[in-house]
């Protein structure tokens, strides 16, 4: 283990292709990961680990699922890009617009920043405006105009959040707080804002999902304002509903960005939305954004395979759900057991165990957490062979595939949390 870890080290950032990877914020080593089949993960050491991180929620069947296995491989006898028109990418495109029909034009790209990033160009040149309004612990990707942070204000604007990231691109892009109506109505005041884009349950402070009227209120304030509304759905989308998160709350966006899922576990990802909006994009429209391996025919074949196998199971979300409504009530009544002050929140088979606050409505709450608390969890929980995500900030997942598993994992987690009491 050492050797590697110093191989990756000396290679990798951090020996890591994505930041949070390396258990900077609960201290220790990852492990390296071999295989994974169902609710499975499998170490190089030939550990089994219960696996809730779903490679991020982008697994919903379970890993390696053998319609999507089947998929990948038969594309791939048949070549892996192509650089030209393929009659899969129609396809695509017809199942996702047929089962999420706000979405009436979408173009793929290659990931779930890509996706935001060209939303956010696409209201920018529809509007003829610059200001992006955000919410303050929602995360949209590493675009420039994304990575800021909120001032005190409800209308401040942002401030760059990583080196890198230039000071007048970051000043157009303007932060309210989630969950917080007049927050988002001072912002948009000034007239000026091309979108405001929102993760319409925040999974990236944990999950948080939205109050009664909020998404509702900002769909009126956008009307109001001239102003697009753009949901981002790379967590949500076909996670907490087949219609996602706009399907579940009945609010319709003028544009949404989709990812994790809709690829089948593979690097794509999807933005679109209303006819009149997407066909600005170049060749049809003014508005540049291209992509060599957009639509890869690999990527197509296991989000079709994905996407096909969902709508065949009518069944499915009521499993998840009723799974995710087991473990929030589990979980909770194991913090309540122990005398831990903290609460369980939960939007279909996405959730997050907060120790300190009792309820989150926002960042605001979020940063209250206790994080040595949720380490001592957290490592208490890979003992017993249940893997989460490394950090208090994030969702966990579930997948059809944990049915079988889900009470002894959920018992290995009641014993993790009377461990970090």
């Amino acid at each position: 283990m050492s050797d590697r870890w110093e191989r990756a080290l000396e290679l990798m950032p951090g020996g890591v292709n994505s930041p949070v990877r390396a258990f900077q914020g609960v201290g220790g080593r990852p492990p390296f990961v071999s295989s994974a089949r169902g609710p499975y993960l499998r170490t190089v050491e030939g550990e089994e680990l219960v696996d809730f991180i779903a490679s991020w929620g982008a697994i919903i069947l379970g890993h390696a699922h053998p319609d999507v296995v089947a998929a990948v491989v038969d594309a791939a006898a048949r070549g892996t890009s192509y650089g030209v028109p393929t009659l899969g990418e129609v396809e695509y495109a017809e199942q996702i617009a047929g089962m999420l029909p706000h979405v009436e034009m979408l173009r793929m790209v290659n990931s779930g920043t890509e996706a935001t990033m060209s939303a956010a160009r696409l209201a920018r040149g529809a509007t003829g405006r610059e200001v992006i309004l955000k919410f303050e612990g929602c995360y949209h990707g590493h675009g420039d105009a994304f990575l800021v942070k909120a001032g005190s204000g409800a209308a401040t604007l942002g401030e760059p959040d990583s080196p890198g990231v230039p000071g007048g691109t970051a000043a157009t892009t303007r932060i309210a707080r989630f969950n917080d109506l007049d927050s988002a109505a001072a912002a948009l005041a000034p007239g000026d804002v091309a979108a405001v884009v929102v993760e319409p349950v925040a999974g990236n402070m944990g999950v948080v999902p939205p109050e009664p009227g909020f998404l509702e209120g900002l769909r009126s304030l956008t009307d109001r304002h001239g102003t697009l509304l753009i949901f981002d759905e790379v967590m949500t989308g076909f996670r907490v509903g087949p219609g996602g998160a706009a399907g579940r709350y009945g609010v319709t966006p003028d544009l949404t960005t989709l990812g994790k899922v809709v690829a089948g576990g593979t690097p794509a990802a999807v933005y679109g939305g209303r006819r009149d909006l997407v066909s600005r994009m170049a060749p049809t429209g003014p508005i540049y954004q291209a992509g060599t391996l957009a639509g890869n025919p690999l990527a197509v074949a296991a989000g079709i395979a994905t996407l096909r196998r969902i709508e065949r199971d009518p069944g499915l979300y009521d499993r998840l759900e009723a799974m995710g409504a087991e473990t929030e009530e589990r979980l909770g009544a194991a913090l309540r057991r122990h005398g831990i002050d903290g609460t369980v929140q939960r939007v279909g088979s996405m959730f997050t165990v907060f120790f300190g606050p009792k309820v989150v409505r926002s960042w605001d709450d979020a940063v209250t957490v206790d994080r040595d608390r949720f380490a001592r969890f957290f490592h208490a929980a890979l003992r017993r062979g249940v893997l989460l995500p490394p950090s208090p900030f994030e969702a966990l997942f579930l997948t059809d595939a944990h049915g079988d598993v889900l009470d002894g994992a959920l018992g290995a987690l009641e014993s993790a949390i009377g461990d970090a009491a």
